[in-house]
C-alpha cells in the first residue's frame, strides 16, 4: 500500500477503516487512505474467478436479506431518518435485494464472459476500479448494499458515501457486509464507508478520487460528480405522472396506485406523484381512488395543502414521507382524513417549480381531468418538463395502441402499463426491468444512463477479435434505395 507519509498517523477507526489524525481537514488525504485500503483489496479479490466473485455478491445480499438485520436495519432507518415506514422498508431491503441477487447470478462479469465464433469475437470481463457509490437518506441501508452488490459482481471495490441524515443505518449496513465477507473469506475492505462526519467536502474528495462515482438521490450530488473529472453516473429526479384511460379497468388501477403512492410513504422516486384521468370517467376513476384509500381534498383543504407542503420553497420537512395521520394533521385536514391512505388534489392547470406538478415526496397525489387521450399526454409531458423528464411515465389501459402512442410521444426511460411503479420502475418478477434502486434518466435527465443501473456498468470490456470470412456486400446493396430515388 502507498505510504501517505506523516500526515497520515492514524487515530482509530471507522468500519475498519483507519482514520488520520488530520480527517477533520484534510478530507483529500483521508481519502486518499481509504482508497489506497480499497485498491489493496481489490489485489487481494479473487476477482477472476466468477465462482468466487458470486460467493462474494451472495455474502453482501445476506447481510441485509437475513431477516432479523432486514428488520433491524429498517427500524434503525426510519429512526435515523424520520422518513418512511417500517414495513415497507423490511420489504425494500428483501425484495429489492433478492431480484438483484437474481439478476447478478445469471450473468458472467469477470474472464471470458461471452464467446462467439462466428463473429470472431470473444469478450473478457474486467474490473471499472474503485466505486464511489453516494447513496441518498431514503434507503441508507438498501440502496448501498445493491449498488455494493453490483460493484463486487465486477470485480471492484466500493467505498459509499451516506447521507449524513442517515449515516448511522448505512455505516451499520457496512459493518454487516463486511463481517459476511470476513465470514466467506474475502477481503473485508471491498466494501467501505466514509467516515462521520459526512461532508459535502469529503464526499467531493472521493468522488474526485475513484475511478467510477455512483450517485443517486441529490441532483447537487449529481451535478457535482458529474464536474468531477471522475467517470460518472447519476441518476435523475422522479415525478411519475399516470394516465387512467377510458378503457382501464378503474378497480385495479386504483389499487396499484394506492399500493404503489403508499409504499414507504412515497419516498421512492418512482412513486406516482400525477394522475391524469380522461373526462369520460373522470368521476368514477376518482371514486375508485376514494374507495381504495384516497382523501377527496375540497378546494379550501386543496390550499391548505398547497400553504402547508412548500415552506419558503422548499419541501416542508414535517411531511416529507410521513404516515398520514401526521400529514393530515400538519396540514389541517379534517379528522376523518386521517384515516385515509393518501391525499388527492385536484388542478386545473399546470404549475410550475414548487406547485402541485412538482415532486412532492409525500403521500399528496395531484389529479388532473383531461378532456381526450391527446390531451392527456400533453399533461404529462407539461408534468415532466416541471421535473421528471427521461425518468418515468404510466398508463393504465386495455388499449395497447395508447401505451405505444404515449411511449412514442413521451421523453422518458420507462413507460409501465398497468403496474403499480413503485414495483415495477426498479425491476419486478413480473417485467423484463433489472432490479435496481437507481434509475437513469438519459439526456433527458442530464444522465449518462438511459436504464436501470445495473451489473454491466461496473464492468470494462476487453474485446479479442479474430478474422471472419468476409462481410462486404456490394455497391447496389448499399446505395440501391437511395439512387433509385435520386439518382446518382
Amino acid at each position: 500500500m502507498t505510504s501517505l507519509g506523516a500526515k497520515t498517523e492514524m487515530a482509530g477507526t471507522t468500519n475498519g477503516v483507519s482514520v488520520p489524525v488530520n480527517a477533520d481537514t484534510d478530507p483529500q488525504v483521508l481519502v486518499r487512505h481509504i482508497v489506497a485500503r480499497a485498491r489493496a483489496a481489490m489485489a487481494a479479490y479473487e476477482n477472476t474467478d466468477q465462482e468466487r466473485v458470486d460467493d462474494a455478491v451472495r455474502a453482501l445480499a445476506w447481510a441485509i436479506y437475513k431477516p432479523e438485520n432486514a428488520e433491524m436495519l429498517a427500524r434503525l432507518a426510519v429512526n435515523d431518518t424520520g422518513l418512511g415506514d417500517v414495513q415497507s422498508k423490511i420489504i425494500k431491503n428483501t425484495r429489492k435485494t433478492f431480484g438483484t441477487l437474481r439478476d447478478l447470478l445469471r450473468a458472467k462479469t469477470v474472464g471470458v464472459i461471452s464467446n462467439e465464433p462466428e463473429r470472431g469475437l470473444v469478450k473478457y470481463g474486467k474490473p471499472v476500479g474503485v466505486v464511489g457509490a453516494v447513496c441518498p437518506s431514503t434507503n441508507p441501508a438498501a440502496t448501498p448494499v445493491n449498488k455494493a452488490m453490483m460493484a463486487l459482481k465486477g470485480g471492484n471495490a466500493v467505498v459509499i458515501a451516506p447521507s449524513p441524515a442517515g449515516y448511522a443505518t448505512t455505516s451499520k449496513t457496512v459493518d454487516l457486509m463486511r463481517a459476511e465477507l470476513k465470514k466467506s473469506g474475502h477481503p473485508e475492505d471491498l466494501v467501505q464507508v466514509l467516515p462521520s462526519p459526512v461532508s459535502k467536502e469529503l464526499t467531493q474528495a472521493l468522488m474526485d478520487q475513484v475511478d467510477l462515482a455512483v450517485v443517486t438521490g441529490s441532483q447537487n450530488n449529481v451535478k457535482r460528480a458529474m464536474q468531477s473529472g471522475t467517470v460518472a453516473i447519476g441518476v435523475g429526479a422522479g415525478n411519475v405522472p399516470v394516465i387512467i384511460d377510458a378503457s382501464a379497468d378503474l378497480d385495479a388501477a386504483a389499487a396499484k396506485i394506492c399500493a404503489s403512492k403508499i409504499f414507504d410513504n412515497s419516498t421512492s422516486c418512482s412513486s406516482e406523484n400525477s394522475v391524469v384521468i380522461l373526462d369520460e370517467i373522470y368521476e368514477d376513476a376518482v371514486a375508485a381512488l376514494e374507495l381504495a384509500g384516497g382523501w377527496r381534498c375540497s378546494p379550501q383543504e386543496r390550499e391548505r395543502v398547497r400553504n402547508t407542503l412548500w415552506i419558503d420553497g422548499k419541501l416542508n420537512r414535517r411531511v416529507i414521507a410521513k404516515d398520514a395521520a401526521i400529514t393530515a394533521e400538519v396540514m389541517g385536514l379534517p379528522e376523518d382524513a386521517k384515516s385515509s391512505s393518501f391525499f388527492m388534489v385536484e388542478e386545473d392547470a399546470i404549475g410550475g417549480k414548487h406547485s402541485f406538478a412538482d415532486e412532492k415526496l409525500s403521500l399528496v397525489l395531484t389529479v388532473y381531468r383531461a378532456k381526450d387521450f391527446a390531451d392527456a399526454k400533453r399533461i404529462v409531458r407539461d408534468v415532466l418538463d416541471v421535473t421528471g423528464k427521461g425518468h418515468s411515465a404510466g398508463i393504465h389501459t386495455k388499449d395497447m395502441e395508447h401505451a405505444k402512442e404515449l411511449a412514442t410521444e413521451t421523453d422518458v426511460v420507462r413507460i409501465l402499463v398497468n403496474q403499480p411503479h413503485t414495483f415495477g420502475n426498479g425491476g419486478s418478477f413480473e417485467n423484463c426491468l433489472p432490479f435496481t434502486l437507481s434509475m437513469g434518466g438519459g439526456t433527458w435527465a442530464g444522465n449518462t444512463i438511459t436504464e436501470n443501473l445495473n451489473y454491466r456498468h461496473f464492468i470494462n470490456i476487453t474485446h479479442l477479435v479474430t478474422t471472419i470470412a468476409e462481410d462486404k456486400p456490394s455497391e447496389e446493396e448499399l446505395f440501391g434505395p437511395f439512387w433509385s430515388r435520386y439518382g446518382k
